[in-house]
């Protein structure tokens, strides 16, 4: 790790402890306004990956994750309306799907990191968006799986609702994950712009 990776480091951080603030928060009916910070770890990694090559990638991901661990480790001791800001449930779908997931992003970049400069951010972020969505729903709110902690009561998440409201019914946690996910592709998109500025300026030329 060089004082070169710091800043990378440091925008990881924050967007985490961001993130993990503003998940409290309500965006409309099926969002929080985390959803709106966390997509710009995907941002930092790819950076990092095209500037410094994938081990310094693997670095920040590391400390985003350990940050993340830190904060749910925080909010199971920290009491709201309902019981503990984070449960376990919370906890290890945040843990699990982002270090997947980052970690997905930096083995898809590398792989396709010669060929067209918007190709390597562009899928690695998709495919990991996807896969951290996914993952996260699925293991903080499905039935199935509420062997994890049983004394939590996720049942209400498990309401079956028309998806977003117009949608197939499903349970109400399927259309929390797609509207999450429809975010994160929107800003997929999106990042594509600072990607490119931020390399360029980053790039050994500068």
């Amino acid at each position: 790790m060089t004082r070169a990776h710091l800043p990378g480091i440091l925008a990881m951080a924050a967007i985490v402890v961001a993130s993990n603030i503003l998940v409290q928060f309500l965006y409309g009916q099926w969002l929080t306004w985390g959803a709106f910070t966390y997509p710009l770890a995907f941002l930092v990694t790819d950076v990092m990956n095209r500037v410094y090559g994938a081990a310094a990638a693997r670095r920040v991901v590391l400390v985003g994750f350990v940050v993340g661990l830190i904060c749910s480790l925080i909010g199971t001791q920290i009491m709201g309306e309902f019981g503990p800001l984070v449960t376990l449930r919370i906890a290890l779908g945040s843990g699990i799907a982002f270090l997947t997931a980052q970690l997905l992003d930096v083995a898809i970049f590398s792989a396709l990191r010669e060929g067209r400069w918007w190709r390597a951010p562009l899928a690695s972020t998709l495919i990991g968006s996807t896969v951290d969505t996914a993952l996260f729903f699925t293991i903080a709110f499905s039935a199935s799986l509420v062997f994890l902690e049983p004394a939590n009561d996720v049942s209400w998440a498990g309401e079956v609702l028309p998806i977003l409201g117009f949608g197939p019914a499903a349970p109400l946690w399927v259309s929390l994950a797609v509207a999450d996910w429809g975010v994160k592709l929107s800003l997929a998109l999106l990042a594509l712009i600072p990607f490119r500025v931020i390399t360029a300026r980053l790039s050994p030329a500068h």
